[in-house]
This record gives C-alpha cells, sequence and structure tokens, in this order.
C-alpha cells in the first residue's frame, strides 16, 4: 500500500462531520488537522472520503500494533463473547490477573499491580499511593512533563501554561525543575553540562526551600513526551536516582508514552540501567484499548482495602488485548521497534545535514523527534506547516513541544512504509 489523497482536505464527507462536531462538541478538543478516520489496516488509515495514510502518530503513540490486527482483534471478539466487565476493583478474574502477573515478570518480580482506564488515571493512582505509603506531602516534577489534564495530574502537567490556564489552585506541594534538554539547556548551562546544572539545582533546592525529608517523590518520563520526544544526557537518570535514594525519595517513572516497547525496550528506563519505585503504563500497553497499569514495589503496598479503586479499571476485552499486544511485542515487535528506530534516526540525522531548519533529530526506537529552529530561535511556525504538507501528502504526524514534530508509529511499521514516510518528509522539507 501506499499514501493516496485524492480529495481536497478534508473531503466533503469529512467537512460535513466536522460541522456537525462543532455544533455538539466541547470547544476543549484540539484538531490540529481535518482528519476523519474510517478504518484502517495495519500501519494505513483511511478517512472517510477514501483517502488513504501512512500513520507516523498511531493514536498519539497508543496502537503499538496498528490497526485491525487480526490476533487483537481474536483476543477482543473471544474475551467479548464470555464477558467484558465484571468490576476488576471487586471481583478477581483471570485475563487481568494473569496481566497483572505477566507485567510483574517484566521488571523480575516484586511489585504489584493496579489498573485503571488511562495514564492520567495511573498518574492520579500514583500519587495516592505514594503520599499514602511515605506520609510526605511534597511531590517533584520537571518542566516539559506531561502527565495528564485531571488535577492532580496537572499539578505535575508543565508542558504548556495553557494546559493550566484558568485550574488554579493545584495541588499543593508540587516542585517543579527544569528538564537537562541538551538542545535547549536551561540554567545557563552549556549541553554538555546540562545534566550537572540540573542536579546542582535540585541540591540548591534541598539546602533553601524544599526539606528532602518531606518529599514523596519524583515523577519523571524517561523520555519527554508532550514536552518536544526530549531524550536526557546520559548518566542522568542513574545520577538522579543516587541523588533520591539519599533522601528516600521515590522514582516514579511514567511510561505512559514511552512503555511497551516503544523505544526498543518494553520500559524505556531499561536504557538507563535503572530500575524505578513506581511505573505507570498506559496509552500502548493494549494496542488502542482503554487500560493503564501502575506497578510498584511490593513494600509500597500499605494502603488497604477501598483505599484507591476504580469502576472500569482492569477491564477484561482490554485485558485481553493487552495480551495478544504483550504476545507480539514478544514474538518481534519490540525488536522491530528497535530496529527500525535505528534506521529512521540515521536517515533523519542525514536530512538534518541537508536542510538547515532542522535543528536536532533525537529519540529511542520508534519515538522520534524532529525540532525547527536552532536552540534560541525555536521554529514552531516551519513545524506547523510541516505537519500540515504531510497531512496533503498523505503522511499523519503530531506536534509536540514548543517546535518539535513526533515521529511515532505503529510498532509493526516495515522498512518499506519506514521508507515511504521518509520520501514524504524529504518532499515537505523540499517545498519548506
Amino acid at each position: 500500500m501506499k499514501p493516496s489523497v485524492r480529495t481536497p482536505l478534508p473531503g466533503p464527507r469529512a467537512r460535513a462531520l466536522l460541522e456537525r462536531g462543532e455544533r455538539v462538541l466541547s470547544p476543549s478538543y484540539v484538531r490540529p488537522y481535518p482528519f476523519v478516520p474510517a478504518r484502517g489496516q495495519g500501519a494505513f488509515l483511511e478517512d472517510v472520503d477514501g483517502n488513504l495514510f501512512l500513520d507516523f502518530m498511531s493514536g498519539i503513540a497508543v496502537n503499538t500494533t496498528g490497526y485491525a490486527h487480526p490476533k487483537v482483534v481474536e483476543a477482543v471478539r473471544a474475551q467479548a463473547e464470555r464477558f467484558a466487565h465484571v468490576c476488576f476493583s471487586d471481583f478477581t478474574h483471570e485475563p487481568t490477573l494473569s496481566l497483572a502477573e505477566r507485567l510483574v515478570g517484566k521488571l523480575g518480580g516484586g511489585y504489584r499491580v493496579f489498573f485503571g482506564n488511562s495514564g492520567t488515571e495511573g498518574v492520579e493512582a500514583a500519587i495516592k499511593l505514594v503520599r499514602y505509603h511515605t506520609r510526605r506531602p511534597y511531590l517533584l516534577a520537571f518542566t516539559g512533563a506531561f502527565h495528564g489534564r485531571s488535577l492532580g495530574a496537572l499539578s505535575l502537567t508543565a508542558s504548556k501554561s495553557a494546559y493550566r490556564q484558568g485550574f488554579a489552585p493545584f495541588l499543593p506541594g508540587v516542585v517543579h525543575l527544569p528538564f537537562p534538554n541538551p538542545f535547549r539547556p536551561p540554567l545557563g548551562a552549556r549541553p554538555e553540562e546540562v545534566g550537572d546544572a540540573v542536579l546542582n539545582h535540585l541540591e540548591h533546592l534541598f539546602q533553601t526551600v524544599l526539606p528532602p525529608e518531606e518529599v514523596a517523590a519524583l515523577f519523571l518520563e524517561p523520555i519527554q513526551g508532550e514536552g518536544g520526544y526530549v531524550v536526557p544526557p546520559p548518566g542522568f537518570i542513574p545520577r538522579l536516582k543516587e541523588v533520591l535514594d539519599r533522601f528516600g525519595i521515590l522514582l516514579v517513572a511514567d511510561e505512559v508514552q514511552t512503555g511497551a516497547g516503544r523505544t526498543g525496550r518494553f520500559f524505556a528506563l531499561e536504557h538507563e540501567g535503572v530500575q524505578a519505585d513506581v511505573y505507570v503504563l498506559a496509552k500502548g500497553l493494549a494496542s488502542g484499548y482503554p487500560i493503564s497499569a501502575v506497578l510498584f514495589r511490593e513494600e509500597l503496598g500499605s494502603w488497604p482495602p477501598g483505599a484507591h479503586g476504580t469502576t472500569f479499571g482492569g477491564q477484561a476485552v482490554a485485558a485481553a488485548a493487552a495480551h495478544a499486544t504483550l504476545d507480539l511485542l514478544e514474538e518481534g515487535l519490540q525488536e522491530n521497534a528497535a530496529r527500525l528506530g535505528e534506521f529512521l534516526l540515521a536517515e533523519l540525522r542525514a536530512l538534518k545535514r541537508r536542510f538547515p531548519f532542522l535543528g536536532d533529530v533525537r529519540g529511542r526506537g520508534l519515538m522520534i523527534g524532529l525540532d525547527f529552529g536552532d536552540p534560541d530561535h525555536p521554529r514552531p511556525d516551519l513545524r506547523d506547516k510541516a505537519v500540515r504538507l504531510a497531512f496533503e501528502k498523505g503522511l499523519l504526524l503530531l506536534p509536540a513541544g514548543p517546535s518539535a514534530l513526533r515521529i511515532a508509529p505503529p510498532l509493526v511499521l516495515t522498512q518499506e512504509e519506514a521508507a515511504l514516510g521518509l520520501e514524504i518528509l524529504e518532499e515537505v522539507f523540499r517545498a519548506l
């Protein structure tokens, strides 16, 4: 298959649906471009007007196994024929219990699991867990972070002030650190010094305004997602973990976007040689079916029955989809993400040498960010134009951060499909 755009965009059917939506849907929904899907297969999506698109965004890094993967479809059908929902907060059932066992096995044992419906809900559960267990009031997070948009998670989120505008006051006790972005270093640091600068800043906070003995946890995306697909400098996370351990501060790894094999490892934190105290998984865990999982060390499980719960979390059909997703990851999709990620990064870095408005190419596996402009002069205008031009040529992308676009295709992507996407990107860059 190849992308094929046969109508002006949006086409007549898409335009009609978008106009209907304007009359009844919340104005808070974001529409980066006028795409209205009808069906998908593998790494391709067809819109309601018959235009065919290569998907390099996978529903914001959700559709791990692409669209309509037969093994996922069959797992969902089979479980739906048995039962869809018997509240897992009250009644244990095998599909979700065995999913918990598989996830704990990914960490070598010693963890327990709480299931929810979304990444935001998982972060909320993690906030409650770490505060309940430690009895400490403060939480640390990073600027550029995205942890969700419900009020507790939004208190941690710091990727765009627009997300927070009008919703204060937030959860008390949240303190933000600058993220060590090597491309746009904070704190006046040089790129090679940015990790040291951030750790020194943390120590300064501990000495002046933030008693470290009262900090429950630090929330970290191993690679920032909404903040621009930013990879921290080598060695930063292990050194950060040493500082946290010194004061008994828990590390919560928000692997909502980075987890489930996207970076070529099941957990992105594996690249750092560090194990977190708490992990939050969602997005790609069930290939588009709503489920989240909070994995926490057994010794943190001090909250009693009823301290936290959810009606739909761990729903059996979503658990079946997650099992099928894990099967496919273990059968080769995780390795495919690592292999194609290396291919795409190499080719995109070659394009960067030809197109000077590309300031940075970064990422791991099939989680890649292209940043437009230089460190002092981001170019969101060029980024946004690139996203729109790619759409018009049959390639689906999404923006991230001040001036980056994200490449996060389904992990079923083939080498030929990756090359097709690169061809379209090159056409877009030539047009820019």
